[in-house]
């Protein structure tokens, strides 16, 4: 009994740290996002999906990135993947696969309802991750994707700066999280989901690839993990944009000004401004 406590525990305690730090309310009202009578401007004609990370959810992940776009004129939709039956507000812990089949079909209800020809990608943590395991298995995905701007995505896993190694160190351990919330271990390096969704390469064409990170991440470990080294993507450290930047794994994409800038510079390449320290929110 001790020995299953202990497990339990630490399960828990592995889950907590991939597990984005927000405020949790159900009945918050969205700031000009996921408006179903949005109609794109000629000027960001793409509707934004937002996908949000583990133990997070379609719109406290997004309390400040959403209405930064919105404001700037993009129609920005967020839904909720991953969850769990019994669990409620934190998504994203259901198996990758499933939460990509779930992602795959919001796309196709966002352009029904914007009636546009593509959606632009945005995600964090998972989120930045799990679109990937989309366009590599959904044979129509590609065709519907300008682009995917990761946040400090779990592109090859993680190390969870060392706590990892308490998968196989602890008996039991790794059974009782896979039986619990599958998606963190498929998030760990060298797992066979990832190991599966990396073969072959990590892009598909026709579509455009940016990846944010920070060297003060502690969750997606190493944080030199996090980029594609593929041609044509482009692999963005926040603090050699700003060496004042001190974001770590959720901040960056709660509460980064300087990150949010950089994804409306991808987003809109054409009319991108240099990003600096000066890039701050209203």
């Amino acid at each position: 009994m001790r020995t299953q406590r202990l497990c339990l525990g630490a399960a828990f305690a592995l889950a907590l740290t991939l597990v984005p730090t927000a405020t949790a309310n159900g009945a918050a009202e969205h700031g000009g996002w996921n408006d179903a009578g949005c109609v794109p401007a000629p000027a960001h004609p793409r509707p934004v999906v937002l996908v949000h990370g583990t133990g997070a959810n379609g719109w406290d992940n997004w309390l400040g990135l959403a209405p930064y776009l919105a404001d700037r004129g993009w129609c920005v939709y967020s839904d909720d993947f991953g969850e769990l039956p019994g669990v409620p507000l934190l998504a994203g812990l259901g198996p990758i696969e499933d939460s990509a089949g779930e992602l795959a079909a919001f796309v196709d209800e966002v352009l029904a309802t914007t009636g546009a020809g593509e959606v632009d990608l945005v995600g964090h943590s998972q989120g930045g991750m799990m679109p990937r395991y989309y366009l590599k298995h959904d044979p129509t995905g590609a065709g519907k994707v300008n682009a995917l701007v990761a946040i400090a995505p779990s592109t090859n896993g993680t190390t969870l700066s060392g706590l990892a190694a308490l998968l196989d160190s602890i008996p039991g351990l790794r059974e009782a999280i896979d039986g619990s919330a599958p998606a963190l271990t498929q998030q760990v390096v060298g797992s066979d989901f990832l190991t599966e969704l990396n073969a072959g390469g990590y892009t598909v064409p026709g579509v455009d690839y940016t990846v944010i990170a920070t060297r003060y991440d502690e969750i997606v470990t190493p944080y030199e993990s996090q980029f594609i080294h593929e041609p044509g993507v482009k692999n963005v450290l926040v603090q050699d944009l700003c060496p004042l930047d001190v974001s770590e794994h959720a901040t960056i994409g709660l509460a980064d000004p300087v990150a949010w800038h950089e994804v409306a510079n991808a987003l809109d390449p054409a009319n991108a401004e240099p990003t600096t320290c000066l890039n701050q929110a209203p």
